[in-house]
């Protein structure tokens, strides 16, 4: 995918974003949470997507912060696929645990 076409699906996936990762496209986003034990639970549910999928982001899981990259290794950049695993982390998002 390009460039323009990656930022114009971003439209959708609000808090995503652009970046060049050892110079590669990759989608990025930060959540928040209140503490490490959200955030441990959070990587866990992209984990088990991640596995499910057979596609698996980079994760940096710190206190109250999970960064998320996904990219493709085999094009060295961002494909479809990457968008369509970055709206389903933010379905996770929307799932209420309780």
């Amino acid at each position: 995918m390009t460039p323009e076409e990656i930022k114009t699906a971003l439209e959708d996936l609000p808090g995503w974003k652009l970046v060049e990762v050892d110079q590669m496209l990759q989608l990025e986003k930060a959540y928040s949470f209140k503490d490490f034990a959200e955030a441990l639970a959070f990587t866990n549910q992209v984990g088990a997507l991640a596995e499910k999928e057979d596609h698996h982001p980079a994760l940096l899981t710190e206190w109250g912060k999970v960064t998320l990259n996904w990219w493709s290794h085999s094009t060295k950049g961002v494909t479809e696929n990457d968008l369509k695993l970055a709206a389903m982390v933010e379905e996770l998002t929307r799932i209420d645990p309780d």
